[in-house]
């Protein structure tokens, strides 16, 4: 089956797309970029997605040269020309092709691209014994160093974690900001819950705001959770009731243990009301 990608306008067969190797987003991790699911042919969440990649952008004085209407089309095209009916789509905005040397003044022309492909997660294993996570050496970048709310194409911290987390046999590892204190996982928001409340790290431990970590805070409220925002300490993890991680592609998975440390629930009753729940809106079901 041919798979097709859209580049800046046009859509063509994925093994024809180029980008040049002047490319700074290739040389230096000069992009942003943004994660999102299709189900259904519909993209959950696409104007949250866009917003972001917008926002990202100017905070980069990162010009776009397609407009959020542009890139929703632009997506649903692709959706209709793949046909797959769920997917992942990655949506990329590089500087663009300049000469060697870091200033970006020498990039004239951004190059834009969007990838949509399935996505096989292999998370039925995870989902019921809970994910079983380590602590990286590595650090959350500090907000004093890079905003984490931008979403660039350099996670190299982030490949790190993950890293140490393969070789130790974990499913992923907890980055730390540089006070000690739990930030999130290499690509998931983290949350936990005690005594009933569901607490996450705030946004000031460094964390990527997260669509998907936005809408579960937004679910819970919903559904009658109190819902608390404070910084934590691995300490805190480790007595948790339950745990659980989110994202755009991984959706919610449940925690099982930290640093060979079971949680009393791997699967437990917040984390089971809230699946049903996002999972309810991400088929349409309730707003």
């Amino acid at each position: 089956m041919q798979e097709y990608c859209w580049l800046n306008g046009e859509i063509i067969p994925v093994g024809e797309a180029k980008v040049s190797v002047l490319d700074h987003g290739v040389l230096y991790g000069d992009g942003v970029f943004e994660g999102m699911r299709v189900y259904n042919r519909r993209t959950f969440k696409l104007a949250e997605h866009l917003k972001r990649l917008q926002q990202s952008a100017h905070a980069l004085q990162l010009e776009m040269p397609y407009s959020i209407a542009d890139l929703t089309q632009a997506c649903e095209q692709l959706i209709n020309t793949n046909g797959m009916h769920d997917g992942y789509i990655r949506l990329v905005v590089t500087r663009g092709e300049g000469f060697l040397g870091l200033d970006p003044r020498n990039c004239n022309q951004p190059n834009v691209f969007i990838l949509y492909r399935g996505l096989k997660m292999g998370h039925d294993e995870i989902q019921q014994r809970g994910a079983r996570l380590i602590t990286a050496s590595v650090r959350r970048t500090p907000m004093d160093v890079l905003e984490p709310k931008i979403k660039t194409l350099n996670y190299l911290n982030n490949i790190l974690a993950k890293m140490e987390a393969n070789q130790a046999g974990a499913d992923d590892a907890i980055l730390l900001n540089h006070a000690g204190q739990v930030a999130e996982a290499s690509a998931a928001n983290l949350f936990i819950v005690k005594n009933g409340i569901l607490l996450t790290p705030p946004l000031e431990a460094g964390i990527l705001q997260g669509i998907t970590r936005d809408t579960i805070i937004e679910l819970a409220q919903q559904n009658g959770l109190t819902v608390a925002e404070q910084p934590m300490s691995l300490y805190d993890v480790y007595n948790a009731d339950e745990g659980f991680l989110t994202g755009s592609g991984a959706e919610l998975i449940p925690i099982g243990e930290v640093n060979g440390r079971k949680l009393k629930q791997a699967v437990g009753p917040v984390f089971q009301q809230l699946v049903q729940a996002y999972h309810r809106l991400t088929r349409g079901e309730i707003e």
